[in-house]
């Protein structure tokens, strides 16, 4: 299982929110490019990166920052916030960016996203976010009214890199993540899928690692505050993930 640090970004700043709030904003640090460099120096196969203000306000202020993380690692970056059109997504991909997440967008114009998977094979990953079972979407601000379950679904098809999946209720929690998701996932789908929320400690990661052990695993974890916090080292976390 891949380990992706994630690495989110508002006025060109490090950050963290607990669940998605604006108002529990914790920074970590003014250099991204540093800390992206010190996650692919320790051995992260990829680099997921948010740009808040863009998933926000549909502003894309931190697009330079992006494009000078892709340009200064030796790995490929994955990131997601406010790609809501074709502007949005080539120009992160023009600029370095290996990976683009899509996520409200594609459940208000399935067909775009659709045909933007297929102008960019392999590079672009379908984000939902659920509270319990219940997709959000804008930003976590509101219920979709849709199951995660029948979205996953209707897009399982339409050929996207990968599904990644937050769970909400767990976000920034470092409680542990919903490993039953996860697993019901991976019985109905054909799409890959990275998990991401409420990993706080080395259990976890192997936790995720171990999924799927009789059938598909998950190909990838996102993992943010623990390790900012401390209570999971990068190097850890990168072992247990590889944790067979």
């Amino acid at each position: 299982m891949d380990l992706y640090p994630a690495i989110d970004l508002r006025g060109g700043q490090c950050v963290r929110l607990y669940q998605g709030d604006f108002a529990q904003e914790t920074v970590y640090g003014d250099d991204p490019v540093a800390q992206a460099r010190q996650f692919a120096d320790a051995g992260s196969s990829w680099i997921h990166v948010v740009d808040l203000d863009a998933a926000r306000t549909g502003e894309p202020v931190n697009r330079p920052v992006i494009a000078a993380i892709a340009g200064a690692i030796g790995v490929p970056v994955q990131t997601g916030g406010g790609v809501r059109d074709d502007e949005s997504a080539e120009a992160l991909l023009s600029s370095g960016v290996a990976r683009v997440v899509i996520g409200t967008a594609a459940l208000e114009r399935p067909d775009w996203a659709r045909s933007l998977v297929e102008r960019f094979p392999g590079q672009v990953a379908l984000g939902l976010d659920v509270r319990g079972r219940e997709v959000a979407v804008r930003g976590w601000v509101e219920g979709s009214g849709r199951q995660l379950a029948d979205v996953a679904a209707e897009f399982d098809d339409a050929g996207f890199a990968a599904l990644i999946v937050t769970q909400i209720n767990v976000d920034g929690a470092g409680t542990g993540p919903d490993t039953d998701l996860y697993a019901e996932l991976l019985d109905t789908l054909e799409t890959d899928v990275i998990a991401s929320g409420g990993v706080g400690n080395v259990e976890h990661v192997r936790a995720l690692a171990a999924l799927g052990a009789q059938s598909r695993p998950l190909v990838g974890a996102i993992v943010g505050k623990a390790l900012y916090d401390g209570a999971l080292s990068i190097d850890g976390a990168l072992a247990a993930a590889q944790v067979e």
